[in-house]
């Protein structure tokens, strides 16, 4: 049975394009732990993980730390707190980097910015977020990048598949992908794409073996958003394949 161990070196950046301006970033030098509060999730079931503060196994510089997961069968969560903005008119870039010390099993880390007030003791898979994505992998079957939005309190998943990274290097990207507009796209609200009162960052992070493998509430959300999406789009009349299209090209145009 492999012990997968998700290392973090987190270079958590939140910025927006247009004004280059950094509103969040991490590097977890020093003094990191003052910034970051661990949840309690899943503390009352036993079930909860504990962070470890470590260059790895493999590193170039042993001042270079990050946060690493310490134990399989265990769920993580962790979030820090920043000045709140708006992304309006802006483009807005939020990535991190992650290295696997191990090969995985099973297991999926989801970053999360959050709007409004969060208890940061208590953040875990069912607190509300605006943007989610990270990585899902489970065995050779499930090998994904999750990436949900949040618009008027439904979550929408998105339509592609994307393939992440499953080596044991690490990975980042440093250039900015482009998009070339949809002349054809509808829009059903000029706005869809803002996020008023951005002002946490989180991780939530579950990991086990996979000969016994548990839900992951992010999974269960990702099912309730394509559910809710299925069920607008039957409301609504029309296919749901010409409804998925429109959401995509929606949320395209607009991030």
């Amino acid at each position: 049975m492999a012990n997968p161990k998700i290392f973090s070196l987190i270079l958590f950046s939140v910025f927006a394009i247009a004004s280059a301006k950094v509103f969040f970033e991490e590097r977890f030098e020093d003094g990191w732990e003052n910034k970051w509060v661990v949840s309690d999730w899943k503390k009352d079931e036993n079930t909860a993980g504990v962070w470890n503060y470590t260059s790895g196994k493999w590193n170039g510089d042993p001042n270079d730390k990050g946060i690493q997961t310490s134990e399989d069968y265990r769920f993580y969560a962790i979030s820090a707190e920043f000045p709140k903005f708006s992304n309006k008119d802006q483009t807005l870039v939020f990535q991190f980097s992650v290295k696997h010390e191990q090969k995985l099993d099973c297991g999926g880390g989801y970053m999360k910015l959050l709007s409004g007030e969060v208890d940061q003791k208590k953040f875990g898979g069912d607190t509300p977020y605006s943007i989610m994505f990270g990585p899902d992998i489970c065995g050779y079957s499930t090998k994904k990048v999750h990436a949900i939005l949040n618009y008027n309190e439904t979550n929408h998943l998105i339509k592609k598949e994307v393939p992440c990274e499953t080596d044991q290097l690490s990975h980042g990207y440093e250039d900015i992908p482009k998009e070339i507009p949809d002349p054809d796209a509808k829009k059903d609200d000029s706005e869809l794409y803002v996020y008023p009162d951005l002002g946490y960052v989180g991780i939530e992070l579950w990991q086990e073996s996979k000969e016994d493998p548990a839900d992951s509430d992010a999974e269960d959300e990702a099912d309730d958003a394509e559910g809710e999406d299925s069920d607008a789009e039957t409301k609504a009349g029309g296919t749901s394949e010409d409804a998925d299209d429109n959401d995509e090209d929606e949320f395209h145009d607009e991030l």
